[in-house]
């Protein structure tokens, strides 16, 4: 039978929110017992005193969490350029034996302009191309015969160049898709390689979306 402290800590610990909110100091632990203490009394099968709960959180360690959050913010630092590109649009259609052939055209299609912007990312059931509208009006053409399933225009992109070392740390992209998210900007598509990463999303959120990206860098 576990403890309400390990109650407490095992739930706080799938919540990364909050306790992000408690090792900043910003948490209101009365109303966040009375929060969670439904969900610590099914584990518990009982009634829980909400002043255990609190008694609880206050002493959670959040140390791991800091020095990990300090070694992501000097990462962040070291990032190099941002790159924003905009005319965008978003094309997802479902995989088929012919796709790839379709594929092969578009790229025909786009040539060795080095003013387009081109990112496909296969799934198992669809294809998403996001890609510059130049080509808008040649897309139906190209895709003739493909299932369609869904499609967006007037997007923009911001890719971020990397620190080598990104692929050994822990919460590198949570750390940026939760500063984005406390601004209410939505993320439509994320494409990334080893060393770069790119969001996609409407134009009405990019000026917000590089200020956010800014500030992370500086």
């Amino acid at each position: 039978m576990i403890t309400i402290s390990q109650a407490v800590e095992n739930i706080i610990r799938k919540k990364p929110f909050i306790i992000e909110g408690i090792a900043d100091g910003i948490i209101n632990y009365s109303a966040l017992a009375k929060f969670i203490k439904p969900e610590i009394e099914k584990v518990l099968t009982k009634s829980v005193n909400e002043g255990a709960i609190i008694m609880s959180l206050r002493r959670i360690e959040t140390n791991s969490y800091e020095n990990n959050a300090d070694k992501v913010d000097m990462l962040m630092k070291k990032m190099g350029d941002i790159v924003v590109r905009s005319n965008l649009v978003d094309y997802t259609f479902r995989n088929s034996e012919t796709l790839l052939k379709k594929q092969q055209k578009l790229l025909n299609t786009i040539g060795e302009r080095r003013d387009f912007f081109y990112a496909v990312t296969q799934g198992v059931f669809e294809t998403t191309f996001v890609i510059s509208d130049l080509i808008r009006d040649n897309i139906p053409v190209i895709f003739e015969g493909e299932k369609l399933l869904s499609y967006s225009y007037g997007l923009s992109s911001i890719t971020l160049k990397l620190p080598t070392e990104n692929t050994e740390q822990p919460g590198l992209y949570y750390y940026i898709f939760r500063r984005l998210a406390w601004e209410g900007i939505n993320i439509l598509e994320v494409i990334s390689t080893s060393n770069e990463f790119t969001i996609i999303l409407k134009d009405i959120d990019i000026d917000r979306a590089f200020s956010v990206v800014k500030r992370l860098k500086n």
